[in-house]
């Protein structure tokens, strides 16, 4: 499976917790983290697990793409993988809808990363980025930034 989006830092004055449909408390720790794949293990609202691949980031017409392949986990699973994780992340993240039908996840980071707020946005490899309606809150696109790769933020 292909994963395409792009991504963005987020000015700090908003109101994305009051606009966003569904809040999740995120967990994720990193297996390997090598610029040619990632392994990351993630635990959502202390209950949900997942396991996912990454391959390497490509930029095609603005957009990051690559090879993404997430297994749902149960949450033992996912704890004992922690135990092979050498770096983690921490955030809060908030869904909302585009006015072109997708899903804004906007990140709060926690711990080392407090204050960073990235938002990402998954599109069709079709879809024309001079398109996107973007919202009010968004500050600088920062798609294909290695400086905002979560692998790297855990670090």
């Amino acid at each position: 499976m292909k994963e395409i989006e792009m991504k963005f830092l987020v000015k700090e004055e908003n109101n994305i917790k009051e606009i966003s449909y569904e809040s999740q408390e995120i967990k994720q720790g990193y297996i390997c983290d090598d610029p040619e794949r990632t392994v990351r293990v993630r635990l959502i609202n202390n209950h949900r697990g997942f396991l996912t691949i990454k391959g390497k980031s490509k930029i095609i017409d603005g957009k990051d793409s690559r090879l993404e392949i997430e297994k749902e986990i149960t949450k033992e699973e996912a704890e004992s993988l922690f135990i092979l994780c050498k770096n983690f992340i921490h955030k809060i993240r908030h869904k909302i809808k585009s006015k072109e039908g997708f899903v804004w996840e906007v990140d709060f980071f926690l711990g080392k990363n407090e204050g960073l707020i990235l938002a990402e946005i998954e599109l069709p490899e079709e879809f024309n980025i001079n398109e996107l309606n973007y919202p009010k809150w968004i500050k600088e696109n920062v798609t294909g930034n290695p400086e905002y790769y979560n692998s790297n933020l855990s670090k």
